[in-house]
């Protein structure tokens, strides 16, 4: 392992006005659920995306409440983007719903329009409604929001955003989260922008934010007692990390581009490296980026060469080098989990997750420091692991 620094893939970005924040709230001694942090973080997010919003404990929480906001209950069917992290499809049987997934179309990487329309149509001829869609802007990157959301509306499917990866993200200059019934954001530390843990859900309109934010307090009857008629949940964020988020806001307009500027200069340092095809936006959208997002080609190779051989050894080599990288997202219905799930589709996702790249993107990320990412991904295409000549400690399958 190399003694270099370790080039960790996403770490949060902060500064001293976070502290600042923090300590403030801490001083104010609002230190729970409760407080002017969060009221200030929900009308800053409100302002932001021209929708009410409620701040709860993380993106996760946000789509449970979202789904149950959309009346989803037992035996229901949810479609939803196979080609994601597992928390866009977990809060689908948290209530007992059945998840259907949808493959992606390989121009943004997010759920394809047309399969979306054929699966909805299919549910329907066999007597079956299907109650939500849960779409992903998945990282960063714009899905086709408009005619998704022209499809939903037109069989009756309540469409719900997770936009956990794409805060400050556009599609013809309107923030992503503002296509759906409701839209998830995540400010896990990963994030764009973070509150260590945590997540807004954005409405149409007050009186969804209304419920929803009792929803998340356990349900609390406006009494004197504490009176409940209804299932409620633990959900609501903290005024500390509130706080944090506050002031992360405030930067995000330049994190984003400083991600921007990451993975163009990505684009132009690998642009003669014919192995590697970087992430591209598609017309009318503005990407975060939150991850810079790499195709490995993989070389011609005998009937029993592993598939994403190529791309699991630049893992491990740059693992050796002390730079943290990672596959793209291994798609909802190969995994375990959803085995028994429907699913409708080719092989656009599964071809993403065996070749695709995630490549460290932190707006905190020095030029050194991607240099030096760079450099070492510029070696491994030019050394004698690209011939084939490596060990088998350094092709190993990455699980």
């Amino acid at each position: 392992m190399s003694s270099v620094p370790r080039i960790l893939l996403s770490p949060p970005d902060v500064s001293y006005r976070e502290r600042e924040a923090l300590l403030a709230a801490f001083d104010s001694n609002w230190i729970s659920t409760v407080g002017p942090a969060i009221d200030r973080f929900e009308h800053q997010m409100s302002e932001y995306l021209g929708r009410p919003c409620v701040a709860l404990s993380s993106g996760t929480a946000a789509i449970h409440l979202a789904l149950r906001l959309a009346g989803v209950q037992r035996g229901d069917v949810v479609l939803c983007q196979s080609f994601t992290f597992v928390a866009s499809a977990n809060p689908i049987l948290y209530e007992g719903a059945t998840p259907f997934f949808i493959d992606s179309e390989p121009r943004t990487w997010n759920m394809d329009a047309d399969l979306l329309e054929e699966a909805i149509r299919k549910l329907i001829r066999n007597g079956k409604q299907p109650r939500a869609a849960i779409l992903v802007h998945l990282y960063g990157m714009p899905a086709e929001s408009a005619r998704i959301a022209s499809v939903c509306e037109r069989y009756g499917v309540t469409l719900i955003e997770d936009a956990a990866e794409s805060l400050g993200a556009r599609v013809d200059g309107k923030p992503t989260g503002c296509a759906g019934t409701a839209a998830a954001f995540s400010f896990n530390g990963n994030k764009i922008i973070t509150t260590a843990g945590g997540g807004i859900l954005a409405f149409e309109n007050e009186r969804d934010a209304v419920l929803v934010r009792k929803w998340s307090t356990q349900s609390r009857e406006m009494a004197i007692h504490y009176e409940h008629c209804e299932l409620g949940f633990n959900y609501r964020m903290s005024n500390l990390l509130a706080a944090v988020g506050s002031a992360q806001l405030e930067g995000l307009a330049d994190k984003v581009e400083r991600r921007r500027q990451i993975a163009q200069y990505y684009r132009k340092a690998f642009q003669d490296v014919p192995e590697l095809v970087m992430q591209a936006e598609w017309q009318n959208v503005y990407s975060t980026h939150w991850l810079s997002c790499v195709l490995i080609r993989e070389p011609k190779r005998g009937r029993h060469a592993a598939a994403g051989s190529r791309r699991d050894a630049l893992i491990r080599y740059l693992d050796q080098q002390n730079i943290e990288s990672r596959p793209l997202w291994k798609p909802m219905h190969i995994q375990p989990l959803f085995r028994d799930a429907p699913y409708l589709g080719g092989t656009v996702c599964e071809a993403l997750f065996r070749d695709g790249l995630c490549l460290p993107s932190s707006s905190a990320l020095t030029l050194e420091e991607q240099n030096r990412v760079i450099d070492c991904i510029r070696e491994f295409f030019n050394s004698e692991v690209c011939a084939g000549r490596v060990s088998d400690a350094v092709l190993g399958r990455v699980s």
